[in-house]
């Protein structure tokens, strides 16, 4: 398993590295790969460009799609626990509907943004150094995602808020939030909280990224029928 974590890792370094470093890369694989060693390093790499091509085109198509984000309870974005007694209280006086749309408004915008998040994922990955992925490989079975959450989080989240945001506007999802909180406001005693919709959204929004690519590279390490192409059944069948 450790093996097929490093090859998934390899990818942007090898493909971003020279000759010498290449040569190293050989020496170290030929510690790690089993049996004769017949996998090239070229094979490899081919096979980890190709890995990171199929897990990333899962995830984006996965993610973009309708109900990529509402239909999957493990990513799915719900009300915010900051509102929580708000939306109590709103469903209570008989404007529970305008709580749903509000939270599918949410999930819609974070649908739509998913397109856009497979070359920000990109651009953070061929930061990774060849000793980061030799340190990776010692770690555990999530050591590639913790990595890149704790790496690149901040960053995506920079790049990925404005196109978040974007979204969040054109769905009505700012305006649902608005409405709700107008609502909420004109009732006795409510005090109106102060909360940044398009932050909560954004945050969850990377965070079921993480979530779902991490599960496509789980999958690809461990099932053999994920391996879609004669190149990753040659590359991670290598056991």
């Amino acid at each position: 398993m450790k093996r097929s974590l490093f090859f998934v890792l390899l990818v942007p370094v090898l493909a971003f590295c020279g000759c010498e470093t290449l040569k190293n890369a050989g020496g170290l694989l030929g510690g790690i790969l089993p049996g004769d060693g017949s996998l090239s390093v070229d094979t490899i790499v081919a096979g980890l460009k190709e890995a990171l091509k199929v897990g990333t085109d899962r995830t984006v198509t996965q993610l973009s799609r309708d109900g990529g984000y509402a239909g999957n309870a493990r990513i799915r974005i719900p009300v915010p626990a900051e509102l929580e007694k708000v939306t109590g209280v709103m469903r209570r006086v008989g404007f529970g509907s305008m709580v749903d749309s509000f939270e599918q408004k949410m999930n819609l915008a974070a649908e739509q943004a998913a397109g856009k998040a497979a070359p920000v994922f990109w651009d953070a990955l061929v930061s990774m150094s060849f000793d980061d992925a030799k340190n990776i490989l010692q770690g555990g079975d999530t050591a590639a995602t913790d990595y890149f959450k704790g790496k690149t989080q901040d960053r995506l989240r920079e790049l990925y808020a404005p196109i978040v945001a974007e979204h969040l506007n054109s769905v009505g999802a700012v305006r649902a939030y608005n409405e709700l909180m107008d609502r909420y406001a004109a009732i006795p005693l409510a005090k109106k909280p102060e909360f940044r919709v398009e932050n909560y959204t954004t945050q969850k929004a990377l965070d079921g990224l993480f979530t779902v690519l991490a599960d496509e590279e789980a999958r690809i390490r461990k099932d053999p029928a994920a391996r879609t192409t004669a190149l990753l059944q040659r590359v991670f069948g290598a056991k």
